[in-house]
């Protein structure tokens, strides 16, 4: 069974009461309020499962993206995940940074990643490309050293200077420190 929120309860066969009778009974755990998982489901990562129930247009991004794509050594200490400029941000009781990113270019390097431990749950996540470019252009903000880190790891597995290219050119402040970049790297 999926992850269950009060929201769809019904659609799982169950309601708001019987979901607090399962979680006194044992047979639900409340991940977040509203947001319940079978007790004997596969265990996984909860940030992920509370930030995809809450918001599933949600994007994990930046520190977090860089991480799962092994294009940095730091741990991050909270999920980042970005939202459509404008959006309502929710409150949430995981270790969970919400961004806002311009609507116009928010979809740009998406990707629908399943969540494991879940029941078909997903989430999206940014390419390999737009998070690189998304540290050089919040360089200010994640670190200086950050986005070259990430970029000469990306380099090293095989990437294609032309298609991260392509992707700084579409978002602001990220197309000329990363040019800069590339030719002191290569």
């Amino acid at each position: 069974m999926n992850t269950v929120t009060t929201k769809n309860a019904a659609a799982h066969g169950t309601s708001k009461a019987q979901l607090a009778r399962g979680v006194r009974a044992g047979r639900y755990e409340r991940i977040a309020r509203g947001i319940y998982q079978p007790t004997d489901a596969e265990a996984g990562d909860l940030d992920w499962i509370e930030a995809a129930a809450r918001r599933p247009d949600a994007i994990v991004c930046l520190m977090s993206a860089l991480a799962h794509h092994g294009l940095t050594d730091e741990i991050p200490a909270t999920l980042d995940v970005a939202l459509p400029r404008g959006s309502r941000i929710p409150a949430t009781a995981g270790a969970i940074t919400w961004h806002l990113f311009d609507k116009s270019t928010f979809d740009i390097g998406r990707e629908e990643i399943p969540i494991p431990g879940t029941d078909g749950l997903t989430i999206g996540l940014y390419n390999a490309e737009r998070c690189i470019a998304d540290a050089y252009r919040l360089r200010g903000e994640l670190g200086y050293e950050t986005p070259t880190a990430a970029l000469r790891a990306w380099l090293d597995r095989g990437g294609k200077p032309a298609e991260l290219i392509s992707v700084a050119t579409k978002l602001p402040r990220a197309k000329s420190p990363l040019l800069q970049a590339l030719q002191a790297l290569t």
